[in-house]
């Protein structure tokens, strides 16, 4: 079967997206040009323009939705946490994966200083972050947590935003050491 001009447009759009990811991460969102993601998409150079007004465009649309899917599994996985301790446990674990220099880390600070120069991503990233502390809101509430959920989660979002940051500086900082602090800042 043959696929649509829509079908085709569609996949070579997400090559598109798909190739921008590791390439924010890679060369700065700076360094990323038309002709680094086609030669990634391996497409040709004119189809970035096509699909995307912009190569900042184009990032900005890679990056949310590298962020929105990393986001939303995250909150689904603590939502299955079965207490706040052990989903402290659980996030922390889950952050030991997170160099600062990973590739994922990598992207996901790129989009954060981009959005200081571009209100759209800006705007786009903080509601993804919203949304993900709604969640831990939501969490903690389900687990007895009857202060200001909304508090402790935005709290506990930007802790985790800035041991990925210190861990950027100190590959050797071990986030196990924070479970205790964290723990008994969302005490139910």
């Amino acid at each position: 079967m043959t696929a649509t001009s829509v079908e085709r447009g569609r996949a070579t759009r997400q090559r598109l997206l798909d190739a921008a990811v590791p390439l924010i991460g890679e060369v700065g969102w700076n360094g990323v040009t038309t002709r680094l993601v086609a030669e990634r998409a391996e497409v040709n150079p004119g189809l970035v323009h096509y699909h995307f007004a912009s190569v900042s465009d184009l990032l900005a649309a890679a990056s949310i939705g590298f962020a929105r899917e990393l986001l939303g599994r995250t909150a689904t996985q603590l939502a299955d946490q079965p207490d706040v301790p052990r989903g402290i446990d659980w996030l922390l674990a889950e952050l030991s994966g997170y160099t600062g220099t990973d590739p994922a880390s990598l992207l996901l600070i790129e989009s954060f200083l981009a959005s200081t120069r571009l209100p759209e991503l800006r705007a786009q990233l903080g509601d993804l972050v919203a949304d993900f502390r709604a969640c831990v809101a939501d969490w903690l509430r389900g687990h007895g947590y009857d202060a200001d959920a909304e508090a402790a989660a935005a709290l506990l979002a930007a802790a985790v935003d800035g041991l990925i940051l210190h861990r950027t500086l100190d590959p050797a900082l071990d986030l196990t050491a924070f479970a205790g602090l964290l723990r008994r800042m969302v005490q139910p």
